[in-house]
């Protein structure tokens, strides 16, 4: 794969990978009504897809970076991803204090990129 591939593949292979486990693990809040057996055997089929994106994006990430920039950066899209569901998808509002400690995740994320 040319190196460019090799840079930026995992990473959206990584946000596709998030969005659907933060379907799977949260999405049924929305329909709460569902029994939890049917909540949970949906969770499952929509993690499946989520771990076929996220191996192997791992596997492609890991020989342009290394393993704590690879969870470091998951975790950022993670809150990114969650940030953007719950206000979009569940309807709840994005509190100031919720962004700043976000932030500050942000911040110690940039430590594991920039200064290793």
């Amino acid at each position: 794969m040319p190196p460019l591939v090799l840079k930026v593949a995992p990473w959206l292979m990584l946000v596709a990978s998030n969005i659907f486990m933060t379907f799977a693990w949260y999405g049924h809040l929305k329909h709460k009504s569902l029994a939890l057996p049917v909540a949970i055997l949906s969770s499952w089929l929509i993690a499946l897809p989520e771990y076929m994106l996220a191996v192997p994006a791992n596997r492609i990430g890991s020989g342009m970076y290394s393993t704590a920039q690879l969870k470091t950066g998951q975790e950022a899209i993670t809150l990114i991803v969650f940030t953007l569901f719950s206000y979009f998808y569940l309807g709840e509002a994005i509190k100031w204090t919720t962004l700043v400690g976000f932030g500050l995740i942000v911040c110690g994320a940039a430590m594991v990129f920039f200064f290793r």
